[in-house]
């Protein structure tokens, strides 16, 4: 939930910048702090680009108590997406205590521009998806079980649904629990957290109702669907997506090993990907039968998410999916 780093904008000086440039100095450990004027600003955090001894390094902020968890996780995704050299993203350094009891996260610096070759990201989010898959079948036809990787923090053959560490879609915890089964990992590690975080702010209880309804009939959405754990960026939209002179990149992931489909959710919202992503990803990762309806509860995590981070005004939407997906 964070715009590229790549605007060449002047930042305000904050309280206590040199605290913080002595701060970032030691962390970073280098002589040289030069600050780019390449800024970043999103609905959640903000960063700034600098100069270093090592070149260029973006640091994201956040001055939530909540904000180390949130960008170990960040961390963790990034790292996880990296490893399976499929779709670029930037190389994750450390995680930063600030003064105030806020965090940060320092990152390589790329120089990110509009995307424009949506086509080549659905074959590179599509070659992310099957990354695991591809993995299993090699394991198969070794023979030989190379782990399953829960609890691990390297990327190894994933055969539950989850992920080893807590992940955040905006600054909410994820529930990354190992499970077999992916319709019970969705329905109770992602929508009802999201339902109970909603009935204990705003008690809605026409919300509550269609959830006790719609989660009766979740297994019948899935009714002859394969599903492969897949490493998914978690939080897929235009505005986490971008392009670097190599090519197409993300960022800002919250991810975790789930359906494929799944990622596929928050664009429908919010927008980023477009008829010729969708032609090269289904080239590879064909739609399967029910494909529209599922895609109909998967942003209603979305929504949900929406909902508790930025108030009632997702509410509409929320219980809209619901009524729809029980008719």
């Amino acid at each position: 939930m964070l715009a590229p780093p790549c605007l060449s904008t002047a930042i305000k000086t904050a309280p206590h910048q040199e605290e913080m440039e002595m701060l970032l100095r030691r962390e970073l450990d280098t002589a040289l702090l030069e600050e780019t004027g390449h800024f970043g600003r999103g609905w959640i955090s903000h960063g700034k680009t600098y100069n270093t001894d090592a070149g260029r390094v973006f640091v994201k902020m956040n001055h939530r108590p909540e904000a180390r968890r949130m960008f170990l996780g960040e961390m963790a995704s990034l790292e996880a997406i990296l490893q399976t050299n499929t779709v670029r993203v930037p190389k994750p350094m450390k995680v930063i205590n600030l003064q105030d009891k806020g965090s940060g996260l320092a990152m390589e610096h790329l120089e990110m521009t509009d995307i424009i070759q949506s086509a080549k990201l659905g074959e590179q989010i599509a070659d992310l998806h099957l990354h695991n898959q591809k993995l299993l079948e090699k394991m198969k036809k070794d023979g030989n079980h190379i782990g399953k990787g829960a609890g691990q923090s390297d990327l190894q053959v994933v055969e539950k649904f989850g992920f080893h560490t807590v992940t955040c879609c905006g600054f909410i915890p994820q529930v990354n629990d190992w499970q077999s089964d992916w319709v019970a990992f969705f329905a109770r590690q992602r929508i009802q957290p999201q339902m109970e975080l909603v009935e204990e702010r705003s008690g809605d209880r026409e919300a509550r109702e269609l959830w006790a309804h719609l989660q009766l009939k979740v297994s019948e959405m899935f009714r002859g669907t394969r599903i492969v754990p897949a490493l998914l960026h978690g939080d897929l939209f235009g505005g986490n997506i971008a392009e670097d002179l190599s090519g197409p990149c993300v960022f800002d992931p919250a991810s975790y090993f789930g359906h494929s489909e799944c990622d596929l959710a928050i664009s429908g919202i919010l927008g980023g990907l477009d008829s010729s992503f969708s032609t090269t990803y289904h080239s590879k990762i064909p739609k399967s039968k029910g494909f529209e309806r599922r895609q109909k509860l998967y942003q209603l995590f979305h929504t949900l998410n929406q909902w508790n981070h930025f108030g009632t005004k997702y509410r509409d939407s929320s219980v809209a999916i619901m009524r729809n997906l029980l008719h």
